[in-house]
């Protein structure tokens, strides 16, 4: 069986935000970049379901600048047997992210397209739903646990709601959205770095693919957070419950 698990580049989420001096974005020149951890759990749930024999070929796949080759090497040191990239320097909304998916889909054949809930830089979670409803496929999404059957037709999926666990099946061909409790990436050896460099990462040019992708939402202006205000020491008790009264309000 054929996985496709889609990629985002994102920010280190170990690096501090800063937004343009314009306020038309977030500034990423000469930041470190890396793989957005969700989509580090569904290439790391892609190769699991390889080595228990369930799946046959992995195929990371992502959309962006040529800067994002770095991101889809690291996907092929995870384990990923080949990668491409749709090279586009154009910012999307998910809905378009989701035809280019799409459109990959339907040529590659995959029975099971694997990618995060959501991306932590525009937190939208609406990818894999888009990708989904789009391809007419069946969808699990927040997957706590992935479970395929030996015939590799159905796949049970745990995911998690508001009232605890919730368990699904799907009939494959399906779409699954990974949570952070799937699974916890492992570690990239130094091995499996010199080997990712000799497997095939396909670059493709964005127009190759015969797509209208009208933009449909425009970005008027990015902000930072307010800053907070410093801390304060209380003497007591009532003093504090005094202050949450008539200074913080929130009781």
């Amino acid at each position: 069986m054929k996985c496709l698990v889609a990629i985002k580049q994102v920010i280190d989420p170990y690096v501090t935000i800063r937004v343009k001096s314009d306020n038309t974005g977030v500034e990423t020149n000469n930041v470190k970049m890396a793989m957005n951890p969700f989509d580090e759990i569904a290439i790391e749930e892609a190769v699991r379901q390889k080595e228990a024999g369930n799946i046959t070929e992995i195929i990371a796949v992502s959309i962006g600048s040529a800067a994002c080759q770095e991101t889809l090497r690291q996907a092929l040191a995870r384990g990923a047997d080949n990668a491409i990239l749709i090279q586009t320097d154009q910012v999307f909304t998910p809905l378009a992210i989701a035809k280019i998916l799409k459109s990959l889909t339907e040529e590659l054949q995959p029975q099971l397209v694997l990618l995060g809930k959501q991306a932590i830089d525009d937190d939208c979670n609406q990818t894999g739903q888009m990708l989904a409803a789009l391809l007419g496929w069946a969808q699990g999404t927040f997957a706590s646990k992935i479970v395929l059957d030996t015939g590799n037709t159905l796949v049970d999926v745990t995911r998690e709601i508001d009232g605890g666990l919730e368990t699904v099946q799907l009939k494959l061909p399906a779409v699954i959205t990974t949570d952070l409790r799937l699974n916890e990436p492992r570690y990239i050896s130094l091995p499996n770095v010199m080997q990712a460099k000799r497997k095939p990462l396909v670059m493709r040019q964005l127009s190759e693919l015969n797509l209208q992708l009208p933009t449909t939402i425009t970005t008027l202006q990015v902000s930072p957070p307010p800053k907070r205000k410093a801390g304060i020491m209380v003497a007591n008790v009532d003093e504090l419950i005094t202050k949450l009264k008539t200074e913080a309000r929130v009781i």
